[in-house]
């Protein structure tokens, strides 16, 4: 009997890539098996990314905007083709990254996901009293109401005019503007009354007299010279609180609005994380928030906070942990409403199943970390019915406890035996050994990485003798000996978030790990009550960048560079500068000319006039140690180190920026480099770098081991034990057990998560952790270090 040839459709059981070159890649190839879960792992830098989803995920992406019509492309973003010369087998690419989720204002957990959408349908259908359609219990929809005329066509050229009123129901709390916070100023940081207008009494930033801002005062008729003490009441009330009004100033039509009006549109109107430092510094020395007396901080109108299913307002079932939400939900029975309560159950038991059961519908979107916003992502994709898909993982244990990471393996596996194909960038040893398949690149990072070290299966990576194979299987030793403390910071009564009036002492002079699992509570305590001055705290808030900005600008390199180049040269310093004086005319200090073609891919080719250094031609001829600025811009960090620790470009400032960069494990990165082209884990040690130049006695790190390899992770400890040698105290959020074991004390939080959280399980050293037990910590890191003597 002769055997069925096999259907031609079915051979198409790899992604083909073949000659990636996209950012450091080294015209590789790979073949990577589909309806398989997939790991790539290697050192930061190493070009995980840069195959994964600037290659692969990308090209997916832009083939399906293709499939659009033109007129449609035209308002979507254009997607430049990858450096490959071949991509085949490519499915429908879904990424789940660890973008936070916009600090937008008025946007929450519930609004950023479908679950507040359920619940105003739920409300309005079964509330009581009955007010109105699903808007009448949203915050972000205004109560509207208004008449007038309307004309109504009878005929040709005729029509009759009759009165209309209209009304709009909406839920958002008159006072506040569904903001849950009203704001009162404190007048002495607007403006000293002991000054006049030209002597600069506002202190708002940006309120310059020798600008605009001095015509338009003065063009109303204020006495720019008369100090503000002697204004009249009448005076003082139009600079402060006038509304917009029409005024002639040189001939130009302009508008003067007071200057509290005036914050808030400018101001106010942002969310604090998403200001520029100087401005959030005057927002928080000049405006007190406090929570709207009207709605108590629930965002809505009365109307809604009426309404009610089974005792409950929908600003209660906001406000209640997820996880017992979903339970009140279950309990309710209503067939009119079945398969809107059959949708609402499903969706809050996948936060649950996710591990986010401790977050609040009410939570602000904007303070999940980059974990918590990532898994936030997955839940949509959970009950998806799609198969053959790709889905593209950036490290989702980031943020996870050890207990916490098999119920996200269980997650990926999930979507991998649905018949998806799922694609995984991972550090973690527990996420890497459930992969079918590993793509291991290196071996180092930068323009030493970009090449595949292994392709195989697990095993064969723990025996294949690459930088991640030696390090697959390390287990941490605990210290023989841990510092003494040289005093500690007091905490009381911490109630933050779901905190229970803890109470600890902090050690200082050590080194401190606050562990526990996602949501117990370790961000509230820290963040919530070690602060002030002499405090640095390192988060992981991304880095605002273009690509103009590069690790020089960032760091405050490039001021020093600038001024040696001038002071060598006899020049002005802004001509070292490509955002400067100094920058080519025609690519404007880019290096790259970009040809903006519609809705196809914006072109971008290597500038003809500067050669692509981004710099006039006059500027390169003045040089500094025997090089140009174009060449120093070029080097890499270790270079740089090299080039200014001596001989006639010695530069003590420059080399001070540069050993901290080295420090953290930059050294490869060329300082020239845009930020926008640096991965995660390279920002925020980008990050960390630059600010351990501030003069800050305790150090704050929210979890360093983000986007760290294995072998990378030593490099940290030391780079920690540096600053606790040299007088600093060194608390660290963390979640890696090397990290833990290398600790000289540690405080974990817990038992569990939300409001089975936020209490202190366990004070010590990391040696009577293992010793006691007793803790989900206590029985991951005894796991752990169990092997460090085999």
């Amino acid at each position: 009997m002769t055997q069925p040839t096999a259907h031609a459709a079915d051979t198409h059981d790899v992604i083909r890539v073949e000659g990636a070159r996209e950012n450091n890649l080294r015209d590789i190839t790979v073949h990577l098996p589909k309806r398989r879960l997939t790991v790539f792992t290697g050192v930061s830098g190493s070009g995980k990314s840069s195959l994964v989803f600037d290659t692969i995920a990308a090209e997916s992406q832009r083939m399906i905007n293709e499939t659009y019509p033109a007129f449609v492309q035209g308002f979507m973003a254009t997607l430049a083709r990858p450096d490959v010369d071949s991509l085949a087998g490519l499915t429908t690419a879904i990424i789940v990254d660890q973008e936070r989720m916009g600090a937008n204002l008025r946007s929450t957990v519930g609004t950023a996901t479908d679950a507040n959408a359920l619940l105003r349908v739920l409300f309005s259908r079964l509330g009581d009293p009955h007010v109105g359609s699903p808007q009448a219990y949203s915050f972000n929809v205004p109560s509207v109401t208004g008449a007038g005329a309307v004309t109504i066509a009878t005929g040709a050229n005729k029509g009759k005019k009759e009165k209309r009123t209209f009304s709009i129901t909406g839920g958002m709390c008159p006072r506040c503007e569904g903001t849950a916070s009203v704001s009162d100023f404190d007048l002495t940081a607007i403006y000293d009354e002991s000054k006049s207008l030209s002597e600069g009494a506002l202190m708002v930033p940006g309120y310059s007299m020798d600008g605009w801002y001095g015509r338009i005062f003065s063009g109303y008729g204020f006495d720019m010279d008369k100090p503000l003490a002697k204004y009249t009441a009448k005076e003082m009330d139009d600079l402060l609180y006038k509304e917009p009004t029409k005024i002639k100033v040189e001939g130009i039509n302009l508008t003067y609005e007071g200057v509290i009006p005036r914050i808030q549109k400018s101001m106010l109107s942002k969310d604090r994380d998403a200001m520029q430092a100087h401005i959030r510094a005057f927002v928080d020395r000049a405006v007190v928030f406090a929570t709207c007396p009207e709605c108590g901080g629930t965002r809505l109108a009365r109307h809604a906070l009426d309404s009610r299913i089974a005792g409950k307002n929908i600003a209660d079932c906001c406000s209640m942990q997820i996880t017992d939400l979903a339970a009140w939900v279950g309990e309710l029975d209503e067939p009119s409403v079945a398969p809107l309560l059959r949708n609402l159950r499903h969706l809050l038991e996948s936060f649950v199943e996710i591990g986010l059961g401790y977050l609040s519908l009410d939570r602000p979107a904007g303070t999940l970390s980059g974990g918590e916003a990532q898994r936030t992502k997955m839940i949509r994709h959970l009950g998806s019915s799609l198969s053959d898909v790709t889905y593209v993982f950036d490290e989702p244990s980031t943020g996870l406890h050890p207990h916490d990471i098999d119920r996200m393996n269980e997650l990926l596996v999930r979507l991998r035996d649905k018949g998806n194909t799922v694609l995984v960038v991972e550090h973690k040893p527990e996420i890497i050994r459930i992969a079918d398949h590993v793509v291991d690149l290196g071996p180092g990072a930068g323009s030493d990485g970009g090449e595949v070290c292994f392709e195989g299966t697990v095993e064969g990576l723990a025996e294949s003798g690459t930088v991640t194979g030696r390090h697959l299987h390390d287990r941490a030793r605990l210290k023989d000996t841990v510092r003494a403390p040289a005093g500690v910071h007091e905490i009381r009564g911490a109630s933050t978030h779901n905190l229970q009036d803890v109470d600890v002492d902090v050690p200082l002079g050590v080194l401190v790990a606050v562990t526990g699992v996602a949501g117990s509570g370790k961000s509230s305590l820290i963040h919530g009550s070690l602060t002030g001055e002499g405090v640095v705290v390192i988060d992981q808030g991304a880095i605002k960048g273009s690509r103009r900005s590069n690790p020089a600008t960032y760091t405050g390199l490039l001021d020093p560079i600038r001024k040696a180049f001038a002071k060598a040269n006899g020049v002005k310093p802004a001509l070292f500068s490509a955002n400067s004086e100094g920058a080519c005319p025609t690519c404007k200090g880019a290096g790259v000319m970009y040809t903006e073609l519609g809705f196809m891919e914006t072109v971008s080719s290597p500038c003809e006039v500067c050669d692509a250094k981004g710099f006039q031609a006059e500027v390169l001829d003045h040089h500094l140690g025997g090089k140009d600025i174009s060449e120093v811009m070029g080097m890499s960090v270790a270079q740089a180190l090299e080039f200014f620790s001596g001989g006639e470009a010695k530069l003590p400032a420059a080399t001070k920026i540069l050993a901290r960069l080295a420090d953290v494990g930059l050294g490869y990165v060329k300082i020239g480099q845009p930020l926008t082209t640096l991965s995660g884990g390279e920002r925020q040690r980008l990050k960390l770098a630059a600010q351990m130049g501030d003069k800050g006695e305790v150090y704050v790190l929210d979890e360093p081991t983000t986007g760290l390899h294995l072998a990378d992770v030593e490099n940290l400890l030391g780079l920690l034990d540096r600053l606790v040698d040299s007088g600093k105290s060194v608390v660290v959020i963390e979640h890696h057990q090397a990290v833990m074991a290398h600790a000289d004390w540690i405080i974990d939080l817990g038992p569990g998560a939300g409001h089975d959280g936020g209490r202190i399980v366990f004070e010590g050293t990391p040696a009577d952790l293992v010793a006691t037990g007793g803790t989900l910590t206590g029985e991951h890191l005894a796991r752990y270090v169990q092997t460090s003597g085999e």
